[in-house]
């Protein structure tokens, strides 16, 4: 008797396959992908497509739990039927094309793109939690997905980002502060984008001047000091301010900038970060009578004295009279900036801050006056 064809052999299968009940068909599907999965260490391209035809016929005449099945299995299989793989990643049914969306390397970049671009969010969250998204896939999701989707994208570190993804993501990241801080703290964000991410941030809107007619009479100025920032406060601040130190840009003209908007909240996180000290002392020695604190903090932070002096006039209390201003100024030029870094950060500043020790909180530091 000849021999048939491969082809006459899957003719003759796929219309076995069609006369099968749904519970014969599911066990045909289960030894198929036995039998797949007990060579995953040989060459597979072969029996990969004789099979694939057959699974794809199968997956219309079984059930959804089946399906599910067929694509957690799948999803682990270095090479596997790509007709098959396609039709469950694009399937409607979340719990059927997540399992391969999440995993499966027999998807390629457009079989991944066209799914995220024709399909709904869950499917496209499952892409961006993929161990490697290449740049086409996460300039589709960018441009199509939500911003759950977004923000997933860029927490995931093994996704790469195009030119034209970097842009959507700083115009959204401009209106967005959720989307701005998520991409100033991604760690392989390039500085160019994180210049352009902070140029794009919206200047603070400036405060709404009181009704003269309101005012009480003028009895001269009077210095209130500021509002202690709390920890949302904090919270919100230390991204732009860890984001403008990579690049460079957290210096004197920045922190001189936020003395005179009266932006305690980032004055406070950036001398924190810039001396490496912990915010409670850097709260510490801003509020400290003596201000030999201050310069400290301020001369480990690497400031000029310019800088340090808008900040001694700005903590609010009382003025900075003329012998105060000129025992800073010795204070700041003779001290050395390692001393410095090392007291505030382990030093007496540092053993004063502590709330649970108030009898440290008047000790100064050992430099003559």
């Amino acid at each position: 008797m000849a021999a048939n064809s491969p082809a006459d052999i899957l003719v003759e299968l796929e219309e076995a396959v069609a006369a099968c009940s749904p519970e014969r068909c599911a066990r045909i599907l289960s030894g198929i992908v036995h039998l797949l999965a007990s060579g995953r260490d040989k060459p597979q391209h072969l029996l990969v497509n004789v099979v694939d035809g057959v699974l794809l016929r199968l997956t219309g005449r079984v059930t959804p739990s089946a399906l599910t099945e067929l694509s957690e299995a799948l999803a682990g299989l270095n090479i596997a039927p790509q007709d098959t793989l396609r039709h469950l990643a694009s399937h409607e049914d979340p719990s059927i094309a997540c399992p391969v969306l999440l995993k499966s390397r027999g998807l390629s970049a457009a079989d991944l793109t066209a799914v995220a671009t024709a399909c709904g969010e869950t499917h496209q969250l499952a892409i961006s939690a993929r161990h490697e998204i290449e740049a086409a896939v996460a300039e589709a999701l960018v441009t199509r997905g939500t911003r759950a989707v977004r923000l997933a994208l860029i927490k995931n570190p093994g996704a790469q980002f195009s030119d034209a993804a970097y842009a959507s993501l700083i115009e959204t990241g401009a209106a967005d502060d959720e989307i701005a801080k998520a991409l100033a703290l991604r760690p392989g964000t390039p500085d160019i984008v994180l210049r352009k991410l902070l140029s794009a941030s919206p200047e603070p809107k400036p405060a709404a001047k009181p009704n003269a007619s309101a005012l009480p009479p003028a009895q001269g100025p009077a210095i209130v000091a500021p509002k202690r920032p709390c920890s949302a406060d904090y919270a919100n601040a230390r991204p732009e301010i860890v984001a403008l130190n990579r690049v460079g840009k957290l210096n004197d003209s920045t922190v001189n900038r936020f003395v005179i908007r009266g932006e305690i909240a980032n004055l406070f996180t950036a001398l924190s970060v810039l001396s490496g000290a912990p915010i409670e002392i850097v709260e510490h020695v801003m509020s400290d009578d003596d201000c030999e604190g201050l310069v400290m903090a301020c001369r480990a932070s690497r400031l000029n004295w310019a800088t340090t002096l808008a900040i001694l006039s700005n903590r609010g209390g009382k003025r900075l009279s003329f012998a105060e201003r000129e025992r800073a100024q010795l204070i700041f030029e003779t001290l050395l900036l390692s001393t410095s870094q090392w007291t505030v950060r382990w030093g007496e500043i540092a053993a004063s801050a502590i709330p649970s020790d108030p009898g440290n909180r008047g000790a100064k530091m050992g430099v003559s006056r």
